[in-house]
């Protein structure tokens, strides 16, 4: 299989290191996680003017490029760490909406969102943390020509944001997903405390009055929809931690090369080498098993099996970098002033988020 990014992917890799470079230095990531709304309006907009915000979005709803230019652009946004409501907006909510909805409903949602108007965010674990069918307990009771929905969501990310939630909820024929605007009445959004910075949202819904033009595809299909849209969060996520994991080895080697330790540079050592090497392998495995699971979704072919390999993979993988750089730093990777513990936070999170390695075996057995 050919690794190599055609002309526009590589286009929109430099676009994407340039604008983290230039508009998201550590200053700005320090800022952003102690942010209460974890991006600004500013960057916001010109990542909507870089068609970034349109990415893997059909041209004709204001979109450009398709999935694998989202893992190049998403593997870019790892390197720095970035926190804000891209994946939400990008991978969740868009992901959804092209999944699920209706010729009418692409057109009235995926413009704003390729346009940066409308943030959109995706309500599907519950009290259990678990992203299985059998998690979803939240209730929609067909009243009046509509729905009532009653119960809790947690870890949504960028709610307190959000103009519009995608939310799973079991109606009398299956599982089915709406598309909510925040404004509704009966929607509370508190923000809960991560390790991260990343801005995860508890959504409380008290029986929120919807109508029929509010289902997102059709009722009691909506696993079948989640089932790739987590595909897509899951490959997503680990071009994510292949970013972090490269970053994290950069850091890790240009620190072994002015480092003293008994009068030689702590990359002289071997055991330090031998680190490092392991580090390297860690990440190019990730890369590959990860472009790989994004090149089938791509294509529209089945990547259930790619995506959990890759996602259980990267995720231990990740985390090894993560610890190895850690052992080489020493007491300054541990302490606030250096970058890495952000690194190794998002990594975790990440890791963890749309199923854990455990899940994704399962699903490769």
């Amino acid at each position: 299989m050919d690794f190599a990014l055609n002309e526009q992917q590589e286009m929109m890799q430099t676009l994407a290191r340039d604008l983290m470079t230039s508009e998201y230095p550590e200053k700005v990531l320090r800022a952003t996680v102690k942010d209460e709304k974890g991006f600004t309006p500013e960057l916001w907009r010109k990542m909507a003017a870089t068609n970034l915000l349109g990415l893997s979005i059909p041209e004709e709803y204001g979109g450009v490029g398709d999935f694998l230019d989202l893992t190049v652009v998403l593997e870019e946004m790892g390197k720095a760490c970035f926190i804000s409501p891209f994946f939400a907006t990008v991978v969740l909510g868009a992901g959804a909406i092209m999944e699920a909805g209706s010729e009418e409903q692409n057109k009235k949602y995926l413009p704003g969102i390729a346009g940066g108007k409308s943030i959109v965010t995706l309500a599907l674990a519950e009290t259990d943390g678990e992203y299985g069918i059998d998690a979803i307990k939240m209730e929609a009771e067909r009243r009046d020509g509509g729905f009532l929905l009653n119960g809790t969501k947690l870890f949504v990310p960028d709610a307190h944001v959000a103009d519009f939630l995608i939310c799973a909820a079991r109606t009398a024929d299956g599982m089915t997903l709406f598309m909510v605007d925040i404004k509704t009445p009966g929607i509370t959004v508190k923000p809960l405390k991560t390790i991260a910075g990343d801005k995860q949202c508890e959504v409380i819904f008290d029986y929120v009055n919807v109508s029929e033009e509010n289902v997102l595809g059709e009722t009691g299909k909506g696993w079948q929809y989640i089932e790739k849209v987590l595909e897509r969060a899951n490959v997503a996520g680990c071009a994510e931690m292949v970013g972090m994991a490269e970053q994290v080895l950069k850091l890790t080697l240009d620190y072994a090369k002015e480092r003293k330790a008994f009068g030689h540079l702590i990359g002289a050592f071997q055991s330090i080498q031998h680190r490092c090497a392991d580090m390297l392998m860690d990440v190019e495995g990730s890369k590959y098993v990860t472009y790989q699971a994004a090149w089938r979704i791509n294509e529209g072919l089945p990547a259930a099996r790619e995506t959990a390999i890759a996602k259980g993979w990267v995720g231990q993988a990740c985390r090894r970098v993560m610890s190895s750089a850690h052992q080489i730093h020493g007491a300054i990777g541990f302490s606030e002033d250096h970058i890495l513990h952000f690194y190794t936070k998002k990594a975790s999170a990440n890791e963890f988020s749309f199923g854990d390695v455990n899940e994704q075996l399962e699903k490769i057995v």
